[in-house]
């Protein structure tokens, strides 16, 4: 019922990922420490390149001129100036962004791997929303000492759906919770609610990111990120590098 150049796609995307790194294991690159690491680079680039940091700053007010278009942010006393704004949902007027439903994720300490992946210490399941009686898929990503974000001995698995029901949503990731096996360790739920920007943030020159999805592979993200560098620069990004060779700005 759908074309099949999405599946083309996503076999050639995998293969080309494969591919990238020597004797790579996967097609999925997480860096050691965890997520903390993509901002931790983000920042040193920044600095070296003259960017500066107001940490520890809530952001009361988006300030905007006559004709609509962003000039500062507003934190307490202080007033930050620019000439564009970037960021996710949270920090914008509610009338700039719509919803796009919910996300229920839960985040899991395990005393052993995930049932049924042998000795890979590291990993992603996909549960497809056809085989446990769901629209949507069931993502289950797992990670341990082997990329420094837990303790030995401890395994962190996220689990998280696409919410299709509001009655008990925690309820909606059991068949992923049931693959982790028993001795969970401590667990935690939420649920987030999604949104996505109304414009393109040329008007007005904020420039919005949509919410994190329920995606484990950060393709939608990743995606997301792509649109975004177009709205802001109106040029695509270029990705045809070689990660083997360093480039300007490399560390």
């Amino acid at each position: 019922s759908q074309p099949a150049i999405h599946l083309v796609n996503a076999v050639q995307l995998y293969s080309n990922s494969l591919t990238n790194y020597e004797n790579a294991p996967s097609p999925y690159l997480y860096p050691m420490y965890g997520l903390g690491g993509l901002p931790e680079a983000f920042s040193r680039l920044a600095a070296i390149n003259g960017g500066t940091f107001m940490l520890n700053r809530n952001i009361d007010e988006i300030l905007f001129d006559a004709e609509g278009k962003a000039w500062g942010i507003r934190g307490g006393n202080e007033v930050a100036k620019a000439t564009m704004f970037i960021g996710e949902p949270s920090y914008f007027p509610a009338e700039m962004v719509r919803a796009t439903g919910q996300v229920v994720r839960s985040i899991c300490f395990l005393d052993h791997l995930p049932n049924n992946v042998g000795s890979c210490q590291t990993g992603q399941i996909i549960l497809p929303g056809s085989q446990v009686g769901r629209q949507n898929d069931i993502y289950i990503s797992f990670m341990s000492k082997k990329l420094e974000v837990v303790a030995p001995g401890v395994c962190l698995a996220i689990v998280s759906t696409r919410v299709e029901g509001h009655q008990n949503p925690i309820s909606e990731v059991e068949p992923g919770i049931a693959l982790l096996g028993a001795g969970i360790l401590q667990r935690f739920d939420s649920v987030s609610e999604c949104y996505e920007p109304v414009e393109d943030g040329l008007s007005n020159k904020c420039f919005i990111s949509k919410s994190y999805d329920e995606t484990s592979h950060f393709k939608t993200a990743a995606d997301d990120v792509l649109d975004m560098y177009y709205r802001v620069t109106g040029e695509e990004l270029d990705m045809s590098i070689d990660p083997k060779v360093p480039e300007p700005g490399d560390y």
